[in-house]
């Protein structure tokens, strides 16, 4: 049973008013909320095990260890990953893909090549212009037509046996257009042996991820917008690959040995996990994956896609307003701006006074602004817990905004 109501119980934060109103909360996309179950966790952590993880013989050192351990069985199978050493934890997204990018620069050369799409964040671009910086390889960018849809016809155009990565978003989170991600993999693999990288930032809170069967090199993903505390994350690598490339940081808890001569590297994951890890966050990360397994992807799936679709055709009635890619599949994220109002922030400022909380701008894709000729828009993004009633306020404060800033 699905029971939106219950599933609202969990979260504390959605009883708050924000300017006198109820908060509704639709900035998902940029971060969830937590339910009580995965602050109890965080809690729980800092008050009863709070300790080193994987270097002391003492009592709290070895349950915070098996604890983080534990969290990251629950993500091997969470993504379907083969071996749970493959699993690596990072701060975020963004760690995930500079870590890669970073490792990678030994196996580019001058004129390689790199493919990307017009729909990443910029964290999905920075750093292969730095790995092309650092290398003298080329980015090549897989356009998109007047829908956001990518233009795969160009990705077989662009591969070759220069291309060395391929680097994609699963779902776009400007305007959560959904990629074919396994189409590009498939061609990819047809025609070339490049690494091939999936963003999936904004797909791992809304859909099953099965990395085994995308064959996928590497995926990474954060916590925070998946129910977990922020400052959490996860790159999942082959272990081939893995155990092949060369560690990013340097420092405690990843070496095997060291001397003043020589350092030789842990085995995986430590390999690529130095220093002290967020052993709070990461423990909690393995709580949201639990709320989210209680509550079942598809269910989460389903109802999100029915706000989807609600949403958009109750914006869609505005005179005026455009949602941009419309007509692709999308999941989480719709995105829009009113004929004659230039500034997105405007419109979120008049949804503020009245609790609607929305993100406006660039989303960090200005590339894809640059697309459609425009600064930025205004998006709203849902996730289990918002309700109809909430995107019937969206649309009252949208409807406002039009008539104040007309």
């Amino acid at each position: 049973m699905f029971d939106i109501q219950e599933i609202r119980s969990q979260f504390a934060i959605l009883n708050q008013k924000v300017n006198g109103k109820p908060l509704v909360y639709l900035d998902n996309a940029a971060t969830s909320q937590k339910p009580d179950s995965v602050l109890e966790v965080c809690k729980q952590y800092y008050t009863e095990l709070n300790a080193n993880v994987h270097r002391g013989i003492h009592t709290l050192s070895q349950l915070a260890t098996e604890e983080m351990e534990l969290s990251r069985k629950k993500v091997q199978k969470f993504i379907n990953a083969k071996h749970d050493f493959e699993v690596i934890f990072t701060k975020g997204t963004t760690e995930g893909l500079n870590l890669i990018a970073y490792i990678l620069t030994q196996k580019l050369k001058k004129d390689d090549e790199i493919i990307i799409s017009y729909l990443e964040h910029h964290s999905n671009i920075v750093p292969w212009q730095l790995l092309c910086e650092r290398t003298g390889a080329k980015l090549r960018v897989i356009p998109i037509d007047e829908n956001g849809i990518l233009q795969l016809e160009y990705l077989d155009q662009y591969l070759s046996e220069k291309t060395k990565v391929v680097s994609v978003n699963q779902v776009s989170n400007a305007l959560g257009i959904v990629n074919p991600i396994e189409e590009i993999i498939a061609r990819t693999r047809k025609h070339s042996d490049a690494y091939i990288v999936i963003d999936g930032a904004q797909s791992a809170p809304h859909f099953s991820i099965d990395v085994q069967k995308l064959d996928c090199d590497f995926f990474v993903f954060s916590g925070h917008k998946m129910y977990a505390p922020m400052g959490t994350g996860i790159l999942y690598g082959k272990q081939s690959i893995l155990e092949e490339l060369p560690p990013f940081h340097g420092g405690g808890e990843m070496i095997a040995t060291c001397s003043f001569e020589k350092t030789t590297y842990a085995t995986l994951p430590f390999k690529y996990e130095a220093g002290t890890p967020n052993v709070g966050g990461n423990i909690a990360l393995g709580a949201a994956i639990d709320f989210i397994e209680k509550v079942g992807k598809d269910n989460i799936q389903r109802h999100e896609n029915v706000l989807l679709e609600y949403a958009q055709k109750q914006l869609l009635e505005i005179e005026g307003l455009k949602v941009y890619g419309e007509k692709a599949e999308r999941v989480g994220v719709v995105s829009f701006n009113l004929e004659g109002i230039g500034i997105s922030s405007d419109v979120g400022m008049i949804l503020d006074k009245m609790g609607v909380a929305v993100r406006t701008g660039h989303h960090c894709t200005q590339p894809i602004m640059d697309f459609f000729s425009i600064a930025g828009t205004v998006r709203a993004s849902f996730a289990v817990y918002n309700t109809f009633q909430e995107i019937d306020l969206l649309v009252e404060g949208v409807r406002k905004a039009q008539k104040m800033l007309a």
